[in-house]
């Protein structure tokens, strides 16, 4: 970020984040309103990411991936967000579904998907909500039943990030009878061929209209059941091991998205005349964008806190909790006053700003709602 020295940026990320941002130029920018229309990206651009090494950055290279660590993809994340070029959730796929099979994924299964997320052969989703069960994932009813050699998965989930190309999806269902978070297990799915999988239409979303969303359906579909993910009834346990590191990577891009914000509403402001003076020069414009800088920069210095601990193994779950929701809700505060700034123009889509307005709404809501985000602290603060 502009003006802020970052103790983790050295030259190898610097060129990362140089190769990354020429990549998303090149192929997102320019068919960001093509895809936008027709609610997804081509399948190709997940190849094209693969070999630009942008996928599974921090996978071990004798897994096919980059070698890297969380760095690496937060330079990816933020690199991808400033661009707006979510047509892909990279986060989802190598941020998140690629971290679930190194944690608790047999060498077997680490060498059979691995490599192949890391080319973009294979694009991964990440099953978790369902129809009237969103951030409570104690409460899914997707069933899965071994029968012999393999899992019958009987459900349905929806929100599904990347589902109309995912043909790997880590699906979160239930294999016991106990209530709650007890018999929640995770099933590797490989979607292509699979009997009874269905995919429902593209969703029609209020913003992230580049990122195919879309409701998965599970009738009686068979999964090996050499496609558990780790140990049987430990599902509910392993998502909340690896929900800190969504939710970090969640508000890595949403300080990113800040700084485009601002960065818009900058060249704006001076070059748009009011009362024969760029805006620029109005008290109220000058004070409000003092306002969201200096939100902007406590954010950063935030988040470059909360990343350092992630690298040193201390970030505990609450301070990820804090992370998330503080830094979505202020970057949809930012943007809103970013808008605001532009006038009317500003409700145009043509616009940089109005389309950042509808994209982060949604951050606000998943990988857990910020109000569950708040109580989950309060928990803690009550142990305390």
């Amino acid at each position: 970020m502009t003006g802020v020295t970052r103790a983790w940026m050295n030259e190898e990320l610097e060129m990362l984040r140089d190769s990354a941002r020429r990549f998303f130029e090149r192929e997102c920018v320019p068919n960001e309103m093509r895809w936008r229309a027709q609610h997804h990206a081509e399948r190709e651009i997940w190849n094209k990411a693969g070999a630009a090494g942008l996928l599974c950055a921090a996978v071990p290279d004798e897994f096919g991936g980059g070698g890297g660590n969380f760095l690496h993809e937060a330079v990816i994340c933020e690199e991808q967000m400033y661009t707006m070029s979510q047509a892909f959730s990279n986060n989802v796929h190598s941020g998140i579904v690629a971290h679930y099979i190194l944690a608790y994924g047999t060498q077997a299964q680490k060498k059979r998907w691995l490599p192949k997320m890391a080319t973009g052969e294979l694009v991964a989703a990440i099953a978790m909500s369902e129809p009237g069960t969103g951030s409570d994932l104690q409460r899914i009813r997707t069933q899965a039943t071994l029968e012999g050699e393999h899992w019958r998965i009987r459900g349905a989930k929806t929100f599904i990030t990347n589902g109309l190309h995912a043909n790997l999806i880590v699906v979160a269902v239930k294999t016991g009878s106990e209530a709650g978070a007890k018999g929640i297990s995770l099933l590797v799915l490989e979607a292509e061929g699979a009997e009874g999988f269905r995919r429902g239409p593209l969703l029609d979303k209020l913003g992230q209209k580049t990122l195919d969303t879309c409701e998965l359906f599970f009738d009686d579909v068979k999964v090996p059941a050499s496609h558990l993910l780790g140990e049987e009834g430990r599902g509910f346990v392993q998502l909340m091991q690896q929900l800190p590191r969504e939710r970090m990577l969640i508000a890595v891009g949403a300080v990113a998205t800040m700084r485009r914000a601002l960065d818009e509403t900058l060249a704006y402001v001076r070059d748009r005349q009011v009362f024969g003076q760029p805006l620029m020069a109005l008290q109220n414009t000058r004070f409000k964008l003092a306002e969201c800088e200096t939100q902007a920069r406590a954010a950063q210095a935030f988040v470059d806190d909360c990343i350092a601990r992630l690298m040193k193994g201390e970030l505990d779950a609450t301070t990820a909790a804090m992370a998330k929701w503080w830094t979505t809700d202020t970057c949809c505060r930012i943007i809103d006053e970013c808008l605001q700034l532009h006038g009317g123009y500003g409700f145009m889509n043509e616009y940089p700003i109005a389309r950042l307005y509808a994209d982060m709404r949604v951050t606000r809501i998943l990988g857990g709602a910020n109000e569950v985000m708040k109580e989950l602290i309060a928990r803690a603060l009550e142990k305390r």
